[in-house]
């Protein structure tokens, strides 16, 4: 009986997020990782990371969003969905709290920072 290759799920992985599935993406517009990591200086290792959706892997701070838009620039993807997609996968609202959406939807920068329940600011 052949064996089954199984993979641990991510450590990172929000419920409900789903995921981007970039290597298909990448290998759409024709472009390897090695060619990313020449043009970028981004070690495969971390390039690796960004396609496992294994953002914790990351450095952190403004060298991940960094990273992520470079990789996005590099194989023809929405760098903004990108980063809204390690945003709620690094940043998943507490349960049971809900968020104040701003005009466009979303909850403001500010109150997601200072973590302000949305029933209080209405």
């Amino acid at each position: 009986m052949p064996s089954k290759k199984t993979s641990a799920p991510a450590l990172n992985h929000a419920p409900g997020v789903r995921r981007l599935d970039l290597a298909r993406s990448r290998k759409k517009a024709g472009v390897s990782l090695n060619d990313i990591a020449e043009e970028t200086k981004i070690s495969l290792r971390f390039l690796r990371a960004i396609e496992e959706e294994e953002f914790e892997k990351l450095p952190g701070g403004i060298f991940s969003t960094s990273y992520l838009r470079q990789y996005a620039t590099a194989i023809g993807y929405d760098e903004t969905e990108l980063l809204a997609h390690f945003d709620r996968k690094m940043n998943p609202p507490a349960a049971g709290l809900e968020t104040r959406p701003d005009a466009s939807g979303n909850q403001s920068f500010l109150d997601r920072w200072l973590k302000i329940p949305a029933e209080a600011q209405r």
